[in-house]
């Protein structure tokens, strides 16, 4: 019904399809226009329309105007995600089999391990552009460094990005001891960062002058806004940071409990979902911690919620422009996260821990936390806590590493106000852009052919049905899982997994508290077969994996670890 009133309302015949969508401006057919907003390193339940306390009201007019998202999968870390996104093809088959920083010498060389995109794929913005579309990026890019791979090199025509997968905030500190920060503008490296530069502000800056100089174009355009927030260092403007200064002093029960309550009230998640905190034994409580622990504990968090906050001030600028120039109600809009929140602390960051380093290079005084010249990392306690209710964060193929949030706005095809709890997998973005806007992929790029895609268009999802079953793997660094509809299977290295597959019902169990493995072997072996067809198919080389990130979490002096890795 609502797309009978949507024909009534612009007075302009528009035509949908099992493959094809278009939407027309009241006074010239013209093909959407699309803005993919990503936020790095965002927890399930950090953003009000997730049930969170941090203000995010643009966020949350998003999801009021057009549809929630609430069964959106996405990878483990950062650059895995953003290969399947631009691409929608699996991460290994994108070259993106392991994170650049983290390959095993068993892995390199081979094509689905490259470390950057390769060239059995094409990116959504080479696809569009071919097809006449204005083509801009701001933020961070982790797909490559090399000259073949930067974001002009695939497909952007104007580009501002950090190329590594993080950064300060503030200035051009570096993650890691000899990661120097690396900023590219088209095809020109940037050796000197503005006065007064914060990434978020800076990005959303960049974008909105592309867009501007876009607007005279008379063109569609495709807008990649790939945020840095809230991604570690943790760092926020005096005056976000001063909106949060009496806040989190609860601790993490309290805002757990609270969160809890809302995504339920909401319906983000089902009535009877159990909260799953599988750190409740590893780590001391709230109550356990010293006076001083608590202190930078309600610190830590009070800057990481800035930090949301500032995001969120950033999106509703692009957001106004849009709706200022006319252009907002023909633009889809996909704001989402590129996985869970980070759990890691100095004591696991990179190959032997970096403690002694930010010690040394950086001032954490409690005044200074959270501004420029600081190292501060969210930790696994309140990063269990952005992920309520799922279990565990980023690096890991858990619920609370690859179930994120995510919105959609386009009113040609959203219903404003809609939650929608079909599962969407962050490869189907391509094949939705595609259905949108009408256009087609070829099976050959700069000469040479490319894998056809993994995902499907989630348009059908919008529209308020249901996707056919299909079954959905994942692999990172050996943690390994499969999704076929109500049915999960996954096998983690303790402590965060037993070693084993283990075997859960999604429906009846969508926080995945209860193993039902021994109780359905026959179900758990052929899911298993499953991921190993999808394992044989997207080209995973299994190797040792000799590094504490991603398999040590510590908080204070208490760290858990399998027995294997680097001291």
């Amino acid at each position: 019904m609502r797309f009978k009133k949507l024909l009534l309302a612009v007075c302009i015949p528009a035509f949908l399809s099992a493959t094809t969508v278009h939407a027309e401006t009241k006074t010239q057919a013209k093909k959407p226009n699309i803005l993919l907003i990503v936020a790095d390193d965002l927890g399930f339940s950090d953003t009000e329309p997730f049930g969170s306390e941090i203000k995010t009201p643009n966020i949350a007019r998003l999801a009021k105007e057009g549809t929630t998202l609430t069964n959106f999968y996405a990878g483990p870390t950062c650059s895995v995600t953003r290969s399947m996104l631009l691409t929608g093809n699996d991460n290994h088959q994108a070259g993106m089999g392991n994170m650049a920083e983290l390959l095993q010498p068993e892995q390199k060389g081979h094509k689905e391990y490259l470390g950057q995109l390769n060239d059995q794929v094409m990116t959504i913005a080479e696809l569009l552009k071919q097809n006449g579309y204005g083509t801009y990026m701001a933020g961070k890019w982790h797909l490559g460094g090399a000259a073949n791979a930067t974001p002009y090199a695939r497909g952007f025509e104007q580009s501002f990005a950090l190329m590594q997968g993080g950064a300060a905030h503030m200035d051009k500190s570096s993650l890691f001891e000899g990661y120097a920060a690396r900023y590219v503008e088209n095809e020109h490296d940037i050796n000197e960062l503005p006065k007064g530069f914060y990434s978020t502000d800076f990005y959303t800056d960049k974008m909105l002058s592309y867009l501007k100089d876009n607007s005279h174009k008379n063109q569609p355009f495709f807008a990649y806004l790939a945020y840095t927030s809230p991604h570690w260092p943790l760092q926020a403007p005096e005056e976000y940071l001063k909106k949060y200064e009496n806040s989190y002093k609860e601790g993490y029960e309290k805002i757990r409990q609270d969160r809890f309550k809302r995504m339920l009230a909401l319906g983000i998640i089902p009535k009877g979902t159990k909260i799953n905190d599988p750190l409740a034994k590893d780590f001391p409580s709230w109550e356990k911690l010293t006076p001083e622990q608590r202190l930078d504990q309600v610190k830590t968090m009070q800057i990481y919620a800035a930090m949301i906050d500032n995001l969120d001030h950033n999106i509703g600028r692009v957001l106004d422009y849009l709706r200022e120039s006319g252009e907002l109600d023909n633009t889809v809009v996909l704001f989402m996260s590129d996985n869970g929140a980070e759990s890691s602390t100095p004591e696991a960051l990179h190959e032997h821990g970096i403690r002694d380093w930010v010690d040394a290079n950086f001032d954490n005084s409690y005044n200074n936390m959270g501004k420029k010249g600081s190292y501060v990392t969210l930790g696994p306690q309140w990063a269990q806590v952005a992920s309520t209710p799922l279990p565990y964060f980023k690096g890991l193929v858990s619920n609370g590493g690859i179930h994120v949030p995510a919105i959609v706005r386009y009113p040609a095809l959203t219903k404003a106000g809609d939650i929608e709890k079909d599962m969407v997998h962050v490869s189907d973005f391509v094949p939705t852009v595609m259905q949108i806007a009408n256009i087609q992929r070829p099976d050959h790029f700069n000469g040479k052919p490319i894998l056809p895609l993994q995902g499907r268009s989630f348009v059908p999802v919008l529209q308020g049905k249901t996707l056919p079953e299909r079954s959905l793997g994942w692999e990172f660094n050996n943690k390994k899982a499969l999704y076929r509809g109500d049915w999960v299977v996954q096998n983690q290295t303790s402590p965060y997994g037993t070693r084993n597959w283990e075997l859960y019902n999604r429906k009846k169990d969508p926080s995945l508290l209860h193993d039902l493995a021994t109780k359905d072997p026959k179900r758990t072996e052929a899911l298993v077969e499953e991921w190993q067809k999808y394992a044989k198919n997207v080209g995973v080389i299994s190797a040792p994996y000799r590094f504490r990130y991603g398999q040590m979490t510590c908080l204070y002096d208490t760290c858990i670890q399998p027995d294997s890795i680097p001291q």
